[in-house]
This record gives structure tokens, C-alpha cells and sequence, in this order.
């Protein structure tokens, strides 16, 4: 069954097909990595399913719902929960304080609620720093949960943005060049992670360059090149694919 369905999109950018009439699924409970070269429409796909840009045509479906004309708050309270290529943490509040932004404030969002920091209020607040904490630990950030974000690392800082995802608790996740510029050994914590997580149920739509990586975690490849699908399958299948060698692998040693 499938848990995310784009159905027909397309996108123009200055009369550029970035997207070009592209339907792909994405099974529950799978692992599906987007490739193709630069340019060839994979961010732009990821800001399409997510609200943060419009289609010119087509539609998106999250478990057979139309999400196509929702904002992103409302995407991702749906279930898909994503990363930037460009990360993106708010650098000058503490480690901590960005992931408890993802979680759920139901006590508070009333007027007098708010107003007043009514008990109920005080004890969710006090309830979400722990499952804040329990989060930052399971990437390894327990430790740096005071620090200020702008203060971590490269490689912590992708973690940290992990964290704020799981704060969702999300279905999907989409994650844009998770491994881009992480050491090795940060780079096998986070792919053991994600492994983890789909083996508790969790359904993970990545893109990725690196073919080592996209071979040790995804079960199924698909191959983009100028905004259209061109092929899709297994990773074996997909590296037999002739005209995945022509335009993409290639180029990549494999």
C-alpha cells in the first residue's frame, strides 16, 4: 500500500521544466532513495510535496489524502516530517529549544491557556523537555543539549535536524543528502539510524549521490533526469539500466 502518491506534477521556473509531468509511490514501511544528477528536479520535488512551493499541475496524496493545497504546518502535522539541503536550525537558541519547537503544545494553545501558564500548560511543557531530551540522546546530542546550535558541528548540526523531525514523530520522512559532508563515522551512526527507524514502521523517501550509500539502504531506486522519471527498481536493477549508465551513473565510478 502506498503511503505517498504524486500523481502528474509538474513545475516550470522561468519556462524550465524542473518537474515534468512525474507520478511515482512510495510503499509504507519502504526505503526509496532519489537520484539523478544536479538539477535534474529532486529538492523541487521534496518542496512540492511539502507546501513550500505550488505545482503548476498535478497532485500529491498522503495515505489517499489530497495535500496538494496545504501549507507545510499542515503537511507535516499530517505526517512528513523533512530536511534541507540546506540545514535549517534556529542558531542562536540552545540545542534543546529546537527540538521542543517540533513537538505538540495542545495545553497552550488556547488564549487563557496561554495566558495564564495554567497547570495543565506547566506540566506539558515539562513533559515535552523530557521527550525533548530522550530525543536528543538517541542521536547522540544528549550532551549538547545546552549548547547554542550555531555552536555544532557540521555533522551535529544534520543530527540536530534529524531530532527536530523526530519531535513529529512523523510517517515519512524526506531527507535531503542526509550523509552530504558527515565523517565516516558520523555517516554510519546516521545510516544504522535510519535503518532503525524503518524498522519501526517509519517510511523514508532520501536523496542521495553517494551509490555505496543509496545500495546499503535502499530498497528501491528511483532515477530522475531533467524533471522526468527514467527509470526505477531495485539498486541492481536500476545500475543495469542502460540509459540510467548514460545519464547519470556514469559519471558517478560505478
Amino acid at each position: 500500500m502506498s503511503v505517498l502518491r504524486i500523481q502528474n506534477l509538474a513545475k516550470e521556473f522561468d519556462g524550465i521544466k524542473a518537474v515534468d509531468d512525474l507520478s511515482l509511490e512510495v510503499e509504507d514501511n519502504s526505503v526509496v532513495a532519489l537520484v539523478g544528477p544536479n538539477g535534474s528536479g529532486k529538492t523541487t520535488i521534496f518542496n512540492l510535496v511539502t507546501g513550500f512551493l505550488r505545482p503548476d499541475n498535478g497532485r500529491v496524496f498522503l495515505n489517499g489524502k489530497n495535500i496538494t493545497p496545504l501549507s507545510p504546518y499542515r503537511i507535516s502535522r499530517l505526517g512528513i516530517g523533512r530536511t534541507f539541503q540546506n540545514i535549517r536550525l534556529f542558531p542562536q537558541i540552545s540545542v534543546l529549544d529546537n527540538v521542543m519547537l517540533g513537538l505538540k503544545y495542545d495545553a497552550g494553545e488556547g488564549f487563557w491557556a496561554a495566558l495564564f501558564q495554567t497547570r495543565r500548560m506547566k506540566k506539558e511543557e515539562e513533559s515535552n523537555r523530557k521527550k525533548a531530551e530522550e530525543i536528543l540522546k538517541l542521536v547522540g546530542l544528549g550532551e549538547k543539549r545546552n549548547e547554542l546550535a550555531e555552536n555544532l558541528s557540521h555533522g551535529q548540526r544534520k543530527l540536530l535536524e534529524l531530532a527536530r523531525i523526530l519531535a513529529l514523530d512523523p510517517k515519512v520522512f524526506l531527507l535531503d543528502e542526509p550523509f552530504a559532508g558527515l565523517f565516516p563515522e558520523t555517516r554510519k551512526f546516521m545510516l544504522d539510524f535510519l535503518k532503525n527507524l524503518k524498522a519501526k514502521g517509519k517510511t523514508i523517501l532520501f536523496i542521495e549521490h553517494n551509490v555505496g550509500t543509496v545500495k546499503g539502504l535502499a530498497e528501491r531506486v528511483i532515477v530522475l533526469n531533467e524533471g522526468k522519471k527514467i527509470a526505477e527498481g531495485t539498486p541492481e536493477e536500476v545500475r543495469e539500466n542502460e540509459e540510467v549508465r548514460r545519464v547519470y551513473l556514469g559519471k558517478a565510478n560505478l
